[in-house]
């Protein structure tokens, strides 16, 4: 029987008294889950207490139904206040205006949707949602509030823009969310910032093309947070302020792959402590700022050089592969910290032995003591760039047969040009040999004899004295860098 049968109706759905006709619609579309779009109507305003009644079962269902609240271009004066209750229909709105914030808090529902509609906030703090919470399109004037909230079947913000004028709070406000079915972040507009600490995506965070403006702050704030499958930060996703991922766990893909960082002055990207099987880091053009991932374990970085930010914090970082940039770029890479540590250069180094560059295993030690004398006291540094420049502190041995042969030469033609005068009897020294007697002062111990037989005049002296001194300089930086002796620890 139709519900205007004989222009009366039901006395099970008939509405409560002084409604308006809009409302009187809306109260009798209800059992039925009909829509009702007031989008060309003079009079489109509904108050939110008959809203409310609606869905915390103040009409009664019918049977063979699914009853459902559905509304479009409406404007909803007061307050929804569904806070507490427990909500067993759909609610759906359109292009709808509401003039102040809902209040969903600790209540449980089903499917919520406010699709295109403009709202001056929400309050889902400990909000059940069985169904999906949805605001696509929405525009959002004030806090979204969804601390301690379960929304089992999804999340969805795609297209939303948010901002709340207090420049001292959130614009997205969230502790301990947990989103079973996928959260949809997708092209939004979020200014004042949005914070997931400690929320839980089972199954992944979804943010493509999405802008977060918080210059001078936090833009994205989800330290702790979990990630089941795919962080996607990427094509096109951008950031005005830092974002905080400090103690994230990502099981499956961090990518920001061609979007913008920008954290100017201050952190781009803390992702300290962070536990992720693969980071992209390949973003559109240098990123802006500081990127952090020390102590870090990750399985694979794939990034790119232009993509390096000036700052970079690796220090206790551990990967398992390195992807994008050349090889040879890495030396660059690691020397980014302004901080010294060893244990990024080690890092590396065991990378580059594990995937055989032996010779940038080399380089990256020698990277590693260059960058360690550059912290010393100016004293400190003489022994260091006595290894530096004759054999590359061991991890260059060749530099010492540079010198040697250098300085060989040198002597050679010196006492060729000028001999020595001979300091035994007639008959007893050896035929004088000028390369023999300057291999004789270059090595430590003596081995032609030509040392002891011939003595250097004039100022051919000071050389002679000079070849012997820099020749046990030589033999002891060689042996200190080769053995490691004295190399610092």
């Amino acid at each position: 029987m139709s519900w205007l049968a004989n222009g009366r109706l039901p006395v099970q759905n008939r509405p409560p008294a002084r409604l308006s006709p809009v409302e009187q619609e809306l109260w009798a579309a209800y059992p039925t889950g009909a829509l009702v779009d007031l989008t060309s109507r003079t009079n489109r305003t509904v108050r939110a207490s008959v809203l409310a009644q609606l869905l915390l079962g103040g009409c009664e269902v019918r049977a063979g139904f699914v009853p459902a609240v559905r509304l479009r271009g409406a404007r909803i004066t007061g307050g929804l206040d569904i806070s507490g209750g427990r909500v067993e229909c759909e609610l759906r709105l359109e292009k709808c205006v509401l003039t102040e914030a809902p209040k969903f808090a600790n209540a449980q529902t089903r499917q919520v949707r406010f699709a295109d509609c403009e709202l001056p906030g929400f309050d889902g703090g400990g909000l059940r949602c069985d169904g999906y919470l949805s605001m696509s399109g929405s525009t959002i004037t004030g806090l979204l509030k969804l601390n301690r909230a379960q929304l089992l079947g999804g999340f969805r913000l795609n297209h939303t823009k948010i901002s709340n004028p207090d420049p001292d709070d959130w614009a997205v406000f969230t502790g301990g969310l947990i989103v079973e079915a996928g959260a949809f972040i997708r092209h939004a507009e979020i200014t004042g910032g949005m914070r997931l600490v400690g929320a839980r995506m089972n199954s992944g965070l979804f943010m493509e093309g999405t802008v977060l403006r918080n210059p001078g702050g936090i833009a994205l704030d989800a330290e702790n947070i979990i990630v089941a499958d795919a962080m996607e930060c990427s094509h096109g996703f951008t950031t005005e302020g830092t974002v905080n991922l400090r103690s994230a766990r990502i099981n499956g893909t961090l990518s920001f792959s061609r979007g913008v960082l920008r954290g100017a002055g201050r952190l781009a990207l803390q992702g300290s402590n962070m536990n992720v099987d693969e980071l992209i880091l390949w973003t559109e053009g240098r990123i802006e700022g500081t990127v952090a991932l020390s102590h870090s374990r990750i399985g694979v970085i794939l990034d790119s050089a232009q993509s390096w930010p000036t700052e970079l914090w690796l220090n206790g970082a551990i990967y398992d592969s390195l992807r994008g940039a050349a090889p040879k770029e890495r030396l660059g890479w690691v020397d980014r910290d302004k901080r010294f540590y060893l244990q990024p250069y080690e890092q590396l180094a065991d990378w580059y032995r594990r995937n055989g560059h032996d010779d940038l295993a080399r380089k990256a030690q020698l990277a590693k003591m260059r960058a360690r004398r550059g912290v010393l006291k100016p004293a400190g540094r003489i022994p260091g760039l006595l290894l530096d420049w004759t054999v590359g502190y061991g991890y260059q041995p060749w530099r010492a047969a540079v010198w040697f042969a250098l300085l060989l030469t040198v002597g050679t033609t010196v006492f060729s040009l000028v001999p020595p005068h001979s300091i035994k009897q007639p008959g007893e020294q050896p035929h004088y040999n000028a390369f023999a007697y300057t291999l004789d002062l270059l090595m430590p111990v003596t081995m032609f004899g030509q040392r002891d037989a011939w003595d250097p005049t004039g100022w051919t002296q000071w050389l002679a004295y000079s070849l012997i001194v820099t020749g046990w300089m030589l033999a002891t930086a060689l042996i200190a860098g080769v053995t490691r002796v004295l190399r610092p620890n």
